[in-house]
């Protein structure tokens, strides 16, 4: 979500960084701030809310330096203030940063030992002091730079500023986007593309580990080892909507690749590993208020109905409360008895989907707790819920969710941890288990998508296929659902989800040598019973796409396409069987020549009944 931007050359540098920043606010933020030189001095400006109160600040000022970073942040550790806003300084260092440092507790509190003094909650001023410390110690700001950076664990897009170099700047990435652009006798650094498209046409696109010096004399890049590496650019020539979309034919598909990062956004600082338990702030759900709660309810549509069938297997897994699931549009209608002692957890993209609302409502009404998860600030859900948990998905702007829905089911495993470990129905130990399985999930998801090229390939296969059979089997099974949906939504093919142990209740009837079926078989304790059903869909000549874990051997001469998927936490595993699925319904649709982004008769937020 956070926004970067670097440069080095002879502009006024204040101006375009603020120029640059504006034009990233599409991501979405909650301050915004600028370093440049002056005088030979760093100068931080840093505002709280929008690019506006920013530039009130800065005003008519003037600065003589040639080098700057800018940055909009959206809050993870720590809240939205003018202290936690980016750029950070410590002694002769500036930073900004994207990304999480997992292990920044031990570096603190090692610093802190050291006689470091913190002036914000944030991870970041972590990196600004360890790299401050190795400058004190006799290393060069590159040196200094790949040090710090061998002490820490995490994800990170950095921009840096070196007092007494005020020529340098150098960028470093590592699972979170950079790329650096090349003009006539100026560089530029940003977290995207249309930062810089004004200025220069070619572009170095970072990868990760690297580490780049910017001066006025060029760019060197060096690899995760030291060594400098030769850096092929590429030239762009986007308009400004292929700018929006990245490079990526339609937005869904830039969607799709953008979910690790939304998942990460998602979490950060939300985790707190050291006590296996999950920070939820504005959420007021602690044990005086779950012990006085008998059942949840959690109401949606389309979509986020898949995520709240999800939801139900982790809530009652890890918190021991029943839950029902209902759909929105059915709720009001068939008189629910509610009361104080249930909590209405509404799910809901935009905030604005009216079946949703009205079902909250109809909550309210009969004095039930409520509690909205939404990814758009101040939404009507928002406003009108007792609490709120955004997703950090940022602007989706395909019709088909995608990145949306699976912050949601981060949300709904964040939250059912928070409220299990309230309840004393989570250990800690098992808290911490579960958010470190959590943290690895982007990584994880980044493998997925690595998959894309063999999910093209199955689409080819099967592009002549009328009808798709999807089967899965318990927290799986939602996502069967989601596939399903999916493939019907943008490619118009016909597809229907089942849970796998109802095929013999009639969707068995359909099977023939014609009919693909999309199997989900991650190893789980209904492992079994799964490869049975692929082996009665096999007995009736029907082809069998399976999703196995990547561990298991035993399917493969069963089945006529495979997709491995890591291995992982059995309540996380719907997070990454979704990517495959999205992948197939995109390429089925883009082969077909559908109107991905927009398909025939769909609203991206459903505000009628």
């Amino acid at each position: 979500m956070c926004g970067i931007v670097g440069y080095v050359g002879p502009r006024e540098t204040a101006k375009l960084l603020i120029d640059g920043l504006r034009k990233l606010e599409y991501r979405g933020y909650d301050s915004a701030g600028i370093a440049v030189f002056n005088k030979g001095k760093i100068e931080i400006r840093r505002r709280v809310g929008k690019l506006a109160n920013l530039e009130e600040l800065v005003g008519n000022e003037t600065f003589d330096g040639t080098v700057g970073i800018g940055h909009t942040r959206w809050a993870t550790h720590g809240r939205p203030s003018d202290e936690n806003a980016h750029p950070h300084k410590a002694g002769r260092v500036a930073v900004i940063h994207n990304g999480i440092i997992e292990n920044h507790l031990p570096l603190k509190e090692a610093l802190k030992r050291k006689g470091r003094i913190f002036s914000s909650e944030t991870d970041t001023e972590i990196i600004c002091h360890l790299i401050d410390e190795s400058i004190e110690e006799g290393y060069p700001p590159l040196e200094a730079v790949k040090t710090a950076l061998g002490k820490i664990q995490g994800s990170y897009a950095l921009g840096i500023l070196f007092e007494g170099d005020e020529k340098c700047l150098i960028a470093a990435r590592k699972e979170s986007p950079l790329v650096i652009g090349l003009g006539e006798g100026e560089y530029f650094i940003a977290s995207d593309v249309p930062p810089i498209l004004p200025y220069a046409r070619d572009f170095i696109f970072m990868e990760d580990g690297e580490v780049a010096h910017l001066s006025l004399e060029g760019v060197r890049v060096f690899d995760a080892r030291g060594n400098k590496v030769s850096k092929e650019s590429k030239r762009v020539n986007w308009n400004p909507l292929m700018a929006e979309k990245g490079g990526f034919k339609h937005f869904m598909l830039k969607e799709i690749f953008e979910q690790p990062r939304a998942v990460t956004d998602t979490i950060r600082g939300r985790l707190s590993e050291e006590k296996g338990d999950v920070i939820l702030e504005g959420v007021n759900l602690d044990g005086s208020v779950l012990k006085r709660i008998r059942r949840i309810c959690l109401i949606a549509c389309g979509t986020s109905y898949h995520a709240a069938l999800v939801g139900k297997f982790l809530i009652e897994g890890l918190c021991r409360i029943p839950v029902e699931v209902d759909i929105g549009s059915e709720f009001r209608y068939r008189n629910p008895i509610l009361g104080n002692d249930t909590l209405l957890v509404a799910i809901s993209q935009s905030g604005e989907t009216a079946d949703t609302l009205a079902a909250l409502r109809e909550g309210k009404r009969q004095g039930a707790r409520t509690l909205a998860i939404c990814n758009v600030v101040e939404s009507s859900l928002a406003r009108d819920s007792d609490h709120v948990i955004y997703t950090h998905a940022g602007p989706e702007i395909g019709v088909a969710s995608t990145k949306t829905f699976v912050t949601q089911l981060v949300i709904l495993f964040l939250l059912a941890i928070r409220m299990g470990r309230e309840l004393g129905i989570l250990s800690q130990e098992d808290g911490r288990g579960l958010i470190g399985e959590l943290v690895r999930i982007p990584h994880l998801m980044e493998e997925m998508l690595r998959s894309s090229k063999q999910v093209l390939e199955i689409a080819r296969k099967y592009l002549t296929a009328r009808d798709f059979l999807y089967l899965g089997r318990g927290i799986n099974y939602p996502i069967a659902l989601e596939g399903a949906l999916k493939l019907k939504e943008i490619s118009y093919i016909h597809a229907e989800g089942y849970p796998a142990g109802e095929m013999k209740h009639g969707p068995i009837a359909l099977i023939d040598r014609e009919m693909p079926v999309v199997v989900l078989a991650t190893r789980n304790d209904v492992y079994e019973k799964v490869i049975s059903n692929i082996e009665e869909v096999k007995a009736r000549e029907g082809k069998v796409i399976a999703l196995v874990s990547q561990s298991d051997r035993e399917t493969i001469l069963k089945l006529d396409d495979i997709l491995f998927i890591p291995e992982t936490h059995p309540f996380l595993t719907p997070i990454l069987l979704t990517i495959p699925l999205q992948l197939l319904a995109y390429y089925m649709a883009d082969l077909k020549g559908t109107d991905v982004d927009q398909p025939r008769n769909l609203a991206k937020s459903v505000t009628v009944e």
